[in-house]
């Protein structure tokens, strides 16, 4: 059984930026098939946004070729969910938008290096009623790797 997760935003970004550390590494097993990727369509939005900074794109010498290569990958490899805007659990409206793919999505886990999901006992009790688990890129490359 295909292991389902949705991937936050900020974890994208540190795999294109940094080639050696966890999100690289989880970046290769995405490629690689070892899980499916559920996204959203803000989600995506919201990875073309951070990407295309002006001050991201100098600072680690982005082009537009790489980040639409990422993006290409992510939006064809992935299940993509619809989103109604109706899960309101996070203090961050943002959060909630990868909060509600996670739900939707039926992913088993979320990974993030984001507090208010990682940390939250509210968050993190709306997500078990629905069976998902936040990770860490650490935590959940153990489980995706044999």
């Amino acid at each position: 059984m295909t292991v389902r997760a949705v991937i936050d935003t900020n974890i994208w970004v540190s795999a294109i930026i940094n080639p050696f550390g966890f999100p690289a590494r989880l970046r290769k097993a995405f490629e690689s098939g070892a899980f499916l990727s559920i996204v959203s369509e803000p989600l995506l939005e919201e990875l073309a946004e951070v990407l295309s900074r002006p001050r991201i794109k100098t600072k680690y010498g982005l082009t537009d070729d790489t980040i639409a290569d990422l993006l290409v990958l992510i939006d064809e490899r992935s299940e993509h969910v619809m989103l109604k805007g109706d899960i309101l659990i996070c203090r961050d409206k943002d959060d909630n938008l990868v909060i509600e793919t996670a739900v939707k999505g039926n992913a088993a886990y979320m990974v993030s290096r984001d507090d208010d999901i990682k940390f939250d006992s509210a968050v993190s009790s709306f997500l078990a009623q629905f069976g998902v688990s936040v990770k860490s890129v650490a935590q959940f490359l153990e489980i995706i790797t044999p």
